[in-house]
């Protein structure tokens, strides 16, 4: 029997966000399954928005619809109402979701719901969810209510809103165990069913030589030479703290460059720019985004250490493929960074002169030290991280959804 599975709360599929690259992976490595039906909802306009002409294979069905790894992949209209946005687009994917259900007359779905945005709509939604005679899950994410882009009463919000997603949701799967003890401790009155399930990485060296035209070009184009670049790769938001490693990249004497590949975010690139003046120093390079994931891992593996500067989520993909490509990692020292990276990356912290002195620290690490770090961090990534376990092992969670049931 076929099991329908409905994810909604990625913007999007493949682009950058630790949601987006998760769809993407599980997509494809369950793309040849025929007991699992895939309907994956992502946002029509806005920021993040959905783009499938930047996805190698992806099929149009309509203006709105399309297939992607043998998934149905649905793009919704979303208002401009400010943080509101997030909220209406979770609640119109949902009901799309029930809709497309009753319409087709499809039985015991599973409704995976990426983040904790509609908390006080999840006991209406469990209850119709049910009455399909399916499963209502939910990823929790990482503390959305730390964001520092929210206001205070938006920041309440997403609290009050995580505390009533963990009160109703049939199951927690975390992608952190620090997130998972996080909501097991603090919602402990609940008695809130949990899963962890990490996000997961690629093993092995690229399928792109050095002399690939691809990677030489993308060289050529930002005028650099295999590890002679630091290397910073995620979206441009407050809470992956870019100002401090511009602030404190610029204050090193490297001869590196910096490359930047991130999507754009023009009002805090002027806001950094009007503090650090980041555009007076040439070894600061944006690079924009790259969605080729076969050069992406090439530019990892040849960088000189992977810059990673995320405060606030679980497990995040970008750090997991630096850990799998990268020999040095330098990662803001936050539980979720410590947890994935252990003793196969070395730490810093917002303070002035900490990443500096880190930066300075790899300039002068001998060779060896390098390769050892390098070492440990495949190991990793194959022990705990591997996307094809982290697909056998949600494989198993959609099997298992209505056992006993």
């Amino acid at each position: 029997m076929e099991t329908h599975i409905f994810i909604c709360g990625a913007k999007s599929v493949g682009q950058y966000g630790g949601y987006e690259t998760f769809v993407d992976k599980l997509t494809q490595y369950h793309q040849d399954r025929a007991d699992f039906r895939y309907h994956i909802l992502c946002k029509a306009n806005g920021a993040g928005c959905m783009d499938e002409s930047r996805l190698t294979g992806a099929q149009k069905i309509s203006d709105h619809e399309f297939l992607y790894h043998n998934a149905r992949c649905v793009k919704l209209w979303v208002p401009k109402i400010g943080p509101a946005a997030a909220i209406y687009y979770d609640l119109a994917a949902l009901r799309y979701c029930l809709r497309y259900c009753r319409e087709h007359r499809i039985q015991r779905p599973i409704f995976y719901l990426l983040a904790c945005r509609v908390g006080p709509a999840m006991g209406l939604v469990k209850k119709r969810v049910h009455a399909l005679g399916g499963v209502l899950y939910d990823n929790p994410d990482g503390h959305e209510w730390m964001r520092s882009k929210w206001s205070l009463p938006v920041r309440q919000y997403w609290k009050l809103s995580e505390r009533l997603t963990v009160k109703h949701a049939d199951l927690l799967v975390c992608d952190s165990r620090f997130i998972e003890s996080y909501i097991r401790k603090t919602y402990a009155s609940f008695h809130p069913r949990t899963a962890y399930l990490a996000y997961g990485a690629e093993e092995g060296a690229s399928l792109l030589s050095n002399s690939a035209p691809r990677f030489v070009d993308w060289l050529n184009r930002w005028g650099v030479k295999p590890f002679a670049y630091y290397l910073v790769v995620g979206r441009l938001v407050p809470e992956n703290n870019y100002e401090t490693i511009l602030r404190e990249f610029m204050a090193s004497d490297t001869r590196r460059a910096l490359i930047l590949i991130t999507d754009r975010n023009e009002g805090l690139l002027r806001r950094l720019e009007e503090k650090l003046r980041f555009s007076s120093d040439p070894r600061v390079r944006f690079a924009g985004t790259v969605y080729d994931e076969a050069l992406l891992y090439k530019i990892r593996e040849n960088a000189y250490a992977y810059l990673h500067g995320h405060e606030v989520g679980g497990t995040n993909p970008s750090l997991l493929e630096g850990l799998a490509a990268t020999k040095v990692n330098l990662l803001y020292d936050v539980v979720f960074n410590r947890e994935a990276g252990r003793d196969a990356a070395l730490y810093w912290r917002k303070e002035q002169g900490s990443l500096l002195a880190l930066l300075q620290r790899a300039e002068e690490m001998p060779e060896a030290e390098r390769e050892a770090l390098g070492r440990k961090a495949k190991a990793r990534i194959r022990e705990a991280y591997r996307w094809q376990m982290i697909a056998d092992q949600y494989a198993s969670l959609w099997q298992d959804a209505f056992v006993g049931k």
